[in-house]
Parts: C-alpha cells; sequence; structure tokens
C-alpha cells in the first residue's frame, strides 16, 4: 500500500501532498505525465539555509525533463522548508527524507525504475540517497561535493549510470572542486560542461532539460 492518493495517480494529474518523513510530514508536489508511465523520479532542491525549495526553477526544469521522459516526479521540501517538519540536519537528515519520500513514489508503480536528481545542495543528496536504495538512474545538477558541507565524507558510488552537469563560472560551487571530486569515482559520471550558465543556468533551462532528456531516454522505455 501507498500513502498517496489514487486521483493523483492518473494520466496528466498534478497534486499537492503532505508525506511522512522520518522527522515529521513533507510537504511534496507530484506530476504524473500524460502518456505512458516509464518510472518515477524524486527531485530534490538546493540549500534549505539558503532559500532552497522545491520550487526552484532548476529543479522545476528537472521535473519537467522527467516528465517528458515519461516519468511520474515528486517535488518535495526537505525538513524544515515550507510546511515539511522538522530541523535543518546538513544532508543527514535531508538524506533520510530522500529516501522515505523515494519509499512512498516507488510503492506508486514498483515495477518501474527509481530515477534520483537533484540540485546543488539536493544533488548531493540525491547522491547520497540513490547509493542506498535501489535506483536506476541519478542526475545531479551542480551537486557540492566536500567543503561546503560538515559531512565531508564522499558518498559512494551508486552504481547505475549517472548524469552530472555543472557550468564552468559557477559562482556558488566551485566547478574545479567538484570535477575533482567526480573524477575519483570509478568509472566517473558522464559529465556535460556549460559555459556562462553560471550557479543557475539563467537563460539556459532549455539547454539543460535537453540534457537531462538526452541522458535518461536511452535508460527507459520512452515510446
Amino acid at each position: 500500500m501507498h500513502t498517496i492518493p489514487e486521483a493523483a495517480l492518473t494520466a496528466g494529474a498534478s497534486a499537492e501532498l503532505m508525506i511522512p518523513g522520518p522527522a515529521g510530514r513533507l510537504e511534496a508536489l507530484l506530476a504524473t505525465p500524460k502518456g505512458a508511465l516509464t518510472g518515477v523520479c524524486v527531485i530534490c532542491h538546493p540549500h534549505p539555509l539558503f532559500g532552497g525549495t522545491m520550487t526552484n526553477k532548476v529543479v522545476w526544469a528537472l521535473s519537467n525533463a522527467a516528465l517528458k521522459c515519461g516519468l511520474r516526479t515528486l517535488r518535495f521540501n526537505f525538513r524544515g522548508v515550507g510546511r515539511s517538519e522538522g530541523l535543518f540536519d546538513d544532508t543527514i537528515g535531508e538524506t533520510a527524507d530522500a529516501l522515505a519520500v523515494a519509499d512512498a513514489l516507488r510503492a506508486t508503480a514498483p515495477t518501474l525504475p527509481l530515477v534520483m536528481a537533484g540540485f546543488s545542495f539536493g544533488g548531493h543528496v540525491a547522491l547520497k540517497a540513490a547509493s542506498r536504495t535501489d535506483t536506476a538512474a541519478l542526475v545531479t545538477i551542480a551537486p557540492p561535493m566536500g567543503r561546503y558541507l560538515k559531512t565531508t565524507e564522499p558518498p559512494a558510488h551508486p552504481g547505475v549510470p549517472w548524469l552530472a552537469v555543472h557550468s564552468a563560472d559557477d559562482d556558488v560551487v566551485s566547478y574545479a572542486e567538484t570535477r575533482a571530486a567526480f573524477a575519483t569515482y570509478t568509472p566517473p559520471p558522464q559529465f556535460v560542461h556549460f559555459d556562462g550558465a553560471g550557479h543557475f543556468f539563467h537563460g539556459r533551462l532549455g539547454e539543460l532539460e535537453t540534457a537531462v532528456r538526452a541522458f535518461l531516454t536511452p535508460l527507459l522505455a520512452v515510446p
């Protein structure tokens, strides 16, 4: 049994939800594609202490790309953000949040693949979560690795196809440090390099969506 209402799962439907999490209820936005369902996707947002929420435009772009690939998407607010209960926990509790949301979403289509995705802080959390659950693919956009977080131990490799996207002129997360961190993984993630997009991909969200769709489409039974 899953905790998501059946009415929210029909083709083309979207719904605001409150999902049980380890520190209390988590505010979420669910969307189901109009066409054939190819899988499900959890999307994690940027840093809670610096204005990150599930309505961030890069998070929205990830959701839009996933929907176009036939994935039911679930964006959610980490603990302490918006109407989500609990307190900020520097990726540790947030990873538990992501895993709880993933379990709830996976229960709506248990035979289909789960994709984890995230932007910035949420990309790091998605990587941690993907290494701890049965995931089919991972998408990380400009994830901080190391000095931006108290939990500096690199997350384990998720062991699945992994797309990493970063702009060389990122003014929030160091491109060089993240690339160096990616190089320590075997195999390293598939990397897409942007120039001139900054941290938030202003004016480049269409290109970002295209890169994500190009990665996901061959992995899914996209009509």
